[in-house]
């Protein structure tokens, strides 16, 4: 009886030990509630009998969430953002993949606010990482290293959320969050449908057109950058290993024509190799448009709605790739 006892007890610490390892990956989520601290509050709202009101263009914000997020990724804690729908029911999901490196770019209120406000309020949970090292993450992170499993993780932090439709998973980045979304692209198969604005997809030729960034971002958060440097540019230029997309998961790329950060040309030789290897993609681009395609900022909202409502909401048929027609 006493060995009985013994073993039941290694039984049970067992047991506790395994749902330990397997725990949620989402450690909290803090509500947004307080926008009247915002500095750009006063852009928000107008003056109605006396009465601080949203701006007709603002009224979502009383129909979406926002929170701050914590969660588990290679067992580090990682910072980001999460905006959903208020109504009950199930909603498609965006995992959004941010620009910059380091703190330049990372998350605030405004993208809540303004990029995943605009999506939540058409029914969608979107979702986003600051990335390790960066926002209060911890780790370092590594321009399109390691910290791309920061994105990849958020999908299954996502089954956490109640309202997150996880069958039906998008992926939008920008800038260095395209060169993400490009990677993770290759790494899972439940992503549906992507969307791509001034994205980085060949970093041997950003050095050329920005040298400062090898020494500035490149060398300073890629490890052991100089010792494996064709190797590590190569692991973040999707242009050399194209072939390795799904067929299956339909890509928009958007770009400026006159992004100095970024030149048009990254995203115009994606879509060769696109084309070469027979991946569902559609190019729009944007004359004039800068990084932020900040000219034509509604048409790339519109677009990028539609793509979404197109293969995540409405399930529309994957375009046939296969030359064809008469």
């Amino acid at each position: 009886m006493k060995y009985l006892k013994v073993l039941i007890l290694a039984l049970v610490c067992w047991s506790c030990n395994a749902q330990t390892d397997n725990s949620n990956l989402l450690i909290s989520k803090t509500k947004f509630t307080n926008y009247a601290k915002l500095p750009f509050y006063k852009k928000l709202t107008t003056t109605n009998n006396g009465a601080t009101v949203w701006k007709d263009q603002y009224k979502y914000l009383d129909s979406i969430d926002i929170y701050s997020i914590k969660y588990k990724s290679d067992n580090l804690i990682v910072t980001g953002l999460m905006v959903t729908p208020k109504a009950t029911g199930k909603y498609p999901s965006i995992i959004f993949n941010r620009g910059g490196n380091q703190d330049f770019g990372k998350l605030v209120m405004g993208h809540a606010i303004y990029t995943f406000g605009e999506l939540a309020k058409e029914g969608y949970v979107v979702i986003a990482s600051n990335y390790r090292g960066n926002g209060g993450s911890e780790g370092k992170e590594e321009f399109g290293g390691k910290d791309v499993n920061d994105v990849i993780n958020l999908i299954d932090v996502l089954k956490e959320v109640e309202q997150a439709d996880t069958d039906n998973i998008g992926m939008y980045g920008w800038s260095r969050g395209g060169m993400m979304t490009y990677r993770a692209l290759t790494q899972t198969n439940k992503i549906k449908a992507a969307v791509v604005g001034g994205a980085i997809s060949d970093q041997f030729e950003s050095l050329k057109d920005r040298p400062k960034m090898e020494t500035g971002v490149l060398a300073q958060l890629v490890p052991n950058y100089y010792d494996n440097k064709e190797a590590e540019l190569t692991k973040r230029s999707a242009v050399k290993w194209a072939d390795q997309f799904p067929k299956d998961t339909p890509i928009l790329l958007l770009h400026g024509t006159s992004d100095w950060r970024v030149k048009p040309e990254h995203s115009l030789k994606m879509a060769l190799e696109f084309e070469k290897h027979r991946i569902p993609y559609r190019l729009i681009m944007f004359e004039g448009g800068d990084h932020g395609i900040t000219e034509h900022k509604d048409e790339v909202n519109q677009q990028v709605l539609n793509w979404f409502n197109k293969y995540l909401k409405h399930n529309q048929p994957l375009p046939n790739m296969e030359y064809h027609g008469k």
